[in-house]
């Protein structure tokens, strides 16, 4: 049997998942794919970081160098993620054409296209099915699985923390800051957890996923991105009663005439009724429209040891398979196919809205603000004013029909200046997957 031999960089959380996962299922891995996958050389950046797993102290090295230029070595998994030391790590790995599997979302969403042009020019093969999700098989799925669809639509619950937090919030009615707290103290959330909680971690997941979709690789600050720390506990309250359930999607869009797509992140109703509205706690989930196989929906662990080892040893069966095979280039990391795409202004994109506002309980406060929609042409579906709220100021909450993002945006910078107006008004889109 032929043997193809591993070299990572990176011995921490993932890195160490690995090489448990590895030591566990890698006879299993070689038993069906015909070709022997061994560890050859771990570079990590001490010896005795913690980590979950142990590595023998024989299998490390602090030069990573010492792995990328082993000519024992065959693969190159890079598990240390970040955008400076990882991109210059690839990039020699691929000039001496030895296929690439990272893991590094960040680093393929800013810097994916000279990686994969790299890729190319050296005849090697740059992997990535860990980048997003986590265990779920989703860019697999995009490249091979749906080569024969056109993606009208994809919606991803991509982080686990938002919907950690935003789960919890439901459930127990709890307050975001105290949520938070308990889950940076359990470890669903980073110190600070700007990443997660301000929907840029979303933004590199989605973002690679619209480009796998439409064929022309969407730069990160093109995305309209927002995160949940404006969601309150009243928003999912009020949500809950009017039948929806709050999350942050990332959503991937063809709008209707031409070749412009939506790419957006930001909290979303959803009705209680789709399958998305069920996903909960640190489980991501993608609903995604073809238009010939229809809808279809990728639920699983998103995060985490087990779950990015599970892809990592996918990506390495792969590039097991194309070394064994000689053929480095059966799918390549990516195809442009649609370079006339380009991603839509969040401005233009049509949706329904839950506007939620803090008023002054006066009469005419009402008129005043529907004043301002109908002169801004948004229609209003329902109007609540919630009892048992007393004091200088109550909530109210509209629903608005379908409009586009830039004159409810404006609308709402009008109401905002409203003396009856005492706090910012809260706008959260509506999803209907219509």
């Amino acid at each position: 049997m032929q043997q193809v031999n591993l070299g990572m960089i990176g011995g921490g959380t993932v890195g160490s998942g690995v090489f448990h996962a590895l030591q566990l299922n890698g006879g299993l891995l070689s038993s069906r794919i015909g070709v022997k996958v061994a560890i050859r050389k771990v570079a990590v950046k001490a010896f005795d970081e913690p980590r979950p797993y142990e590595i023998p102290r024989a299998a490390m090295t602090t030069d990573w160098q010492e792995v990328v230029n082993n000519p024992d070595v065959h693969v190159i998994a890079e598990l240390v993620g970040g955008t400076t030391i990882a991109r210059t790590m690839i990039l020699a790995a691929l000039k001496l054409g030895k296929p690439v599997i990272t893991a590094n979302k960040a680093l393929l969403s800013e810097h994916g296209e000279e990686l994969f042009a790299a890729a190319k020019k050296y005849g090697a093969n740059l992997y990535y099915e860990a980048s997003v999700c986590g265990g779920i098989p989703i860019i697999k799925s995009l490249r091979e699985g749906f080569v024969g669809n056109r993606i009208n639509a994809l919606y991803g619950i991509v982080n686990g923390t938002c919907n950690y937090i935003l789960t919890r919030m439901k459930l127990e009615g709890a307050d975001f800051g105290a949520v938070l707290a308990d889950a940076q103290k359990h470890g669903y959330a980073e110190t600070p957890p700007d990443l997660d909680i301000d929907g840029w971690d979303s933004q590199h997941k989605i973002g690679i996923l619209a480009s796998l979709a439409h064929g022309f690789w969407v730069r990160p600050e093109k995305i309209h991105v927002e995160g949940i720390r404006h969601v309150s506990g009243l928003d999912i309250k009020f949500a809950g009663e009017l039948g929806y359930t709050i999350k942050l999607l990332g959503i991937v869009k063809k709008l209707k005439g031409g070749c412009r797509v939506q790419v957006s992140v930001y909290p979303t109703l959803i009705p209680n009724s789709h399958v998305l509205s069920s996903v909960n706690g640190v489980f991501n989930a993608c609903f995604v429209r073809g238009d010939i196989v229809g809808d279809t929906l990728f639920y699983g662990r998103g995060a985490g040891k087990d779950a990015t080892a599970s892809a990592v040893l996918s990506d390495l069966a792969d590039a097991a398979l194309d070394l064994k095979l000689g053929t480095p280039h059966r799918v390549p990391p990516f195809v442009p196919h649609e370079c006339s795409g380009v991603v839509a202004p969040v401005a233009d994109v049509v949706s329904q809205y839950f506007v939620r506002l803090n008023v002054v309980d006066k009469p005419g406060t009402l008129a005043k603000i529907a004043a301002i929609f109908g002169a801004s042409k948004i229609g209003i579906s329902s109007v609540i004013q919630p009892e048992g709220h007393e004091g200088a100021s109550v909530p109210l909450i509209f629903m608005l029909h379908y409009a586009p993002n830039g004159a409810v945006t404006k609308a709402l910078a009008k109401i905002g200046k409203l003396p009856v107006i005492k706090s910012k008004p809260v706008m959260i889109r509506v999803e209907n997957f219509e």
